[in-house]
């Protein structure tokens, strides 16, 4: 497993991060879990990525369990705040009390002294930015979170950030966008800012929510027990489903079986040659699944490669840097 720094701080992160974001609402058991937490130790993941909104806490219980006896400075843990943890008016958003009130409670569920990344799950535009950073920075000096960062924020938001935490000395270091293939809207301006300010990417769902692997098939009803065939997985991947996409996604195997990878692993690998992304957040419902994404580590796609996935997906892609932020306004809310 190879490793990368993060933004333009000290620490190194795996190349491969395990997410447990699949705990959400119960989709993968605790046992399944625990058993994909050791596929990832055993194929050298260092980072493990996690937030307090998942399963309403719970997944970061779980992976706080599945982490135990493990040697605390062998690991990089991440996790995040913003999105609705409870029922009332301040348990939401990037307030200093929920901001505060939160890293305290995934702290006792993950079962740690301190995060090495606490990240802002969005931008909340209705608490004053000074009070955020500000919080963040407290966090920080008090040894409760190590480095700070971001997911999802436009390249506005991250530039006026980071303008504000620098004086404070807890520079923004990352930001977790969606990134993929077919999901490109970090390219035109989130990627050029971080370069500039000093932010690395760790990107989530560079398989597209399934669909790069090549196992949903055009004119065909989706596999059974697949994340398309799960009441609440579904709302995620059905803007991928059309016969056009799924299409379009077959003729990369052959590209794929050329350069020696499995379709996951050629999705992982073509995120991983952005030279801004240190990271690719890879989930899995089997430790199979984590083994392959993460025996991609170390390898990278040629021009060649690359001009041939490109000629394929083109007019599919995503560019639009508005869409930032908007793939998981259908969270759903904490009563839901």
């Amino acid at each position: 497993m190879e490793h990368r720094y993060l933004g333009h701080s000290g620490l190194k992160v795996s190349e491969i991060i395990f997410g447990n974001w699949l705990t959400l609402d119960g989709q993968i058991a605790e046992d399944t879990q625990a058993a994909c937490v050791r596929a990832a130790l055993d194929a050298g993941i260092t980072t493990f990525d996690t937030a307090d909104i998942y399963s309403r806490g719970r997944a970061e219980e779980v992976l706080g369990r599945a982490l135990a006896g493990v040697r605390r400075e062998s690991l990089v843990i991440a996790t995040k705040v913003c999105l609705p943890t409870g029922p009332g008016p301040n348990d939401r958003g990037l307030s200093r009390k929920h901001i505060m009130e939160s890293c305290h409670a995934s702290l006792r569920r993950l079962r740690t002294d301190y995060v090495d990344l606490y990240q802002a799950h969005r931008f909340d535009g209705n608490t004053p930015l000074e009070e955020t950073i500000r919080a963040f920075a407290d966090l920080v000096r008090q040894g409760k979170a190590l480095h700070i960062g971001v997911s999802e924020w436009t390249a506005a938001q991250i530039a006026k950030g980071q303008e504000l935490a620098r004086p404070l000395g807890v520079p923004l270091v990352s930001n977790q966008p969606q990134y993929s293939m077919l999901w490109r809207v970090i390219e035109p301006e989130v990627v050029p800012a971080c370069e500039r300010l000093g932010l690395s990417q760790i990107v989530f769902s560079p398989v597209a929510q399934g669909v790069l692997t090549g196992k949903y098939l055009p004119g065909r009803e989706a596999p059974a027990g697949s994340r398309a065939d799960d009441a609440q997985g579904s709302r995620f991947v059905t803007r991928y489903m059309s016969d056009t996409v799924l299409e379009r996604v077959q003729r990369l195997r052959p590209i794929a079986e050329e350069a020696g990878l499995t379709m996951a692993q050629l999705a992982v690998a073509w995120v991983l040659r952005n030279p801004n992304v240190a990271a690719a957040i890879i989930g899995a419902s089997r430790p199979e699944q984590v083994a392959e994404n993460a025996a991609v580590s170390g390898r990278r796609l040629d021009d060649s490669i690359m001009k041939r996935i490109d000629e394929v997906l083109d007019e599919l892609v995503d560019r639009d840097p508005a869409k930032t932020a908007t793939m998981f306004a259908v969270m759903p809310a904490w009563r839901r």
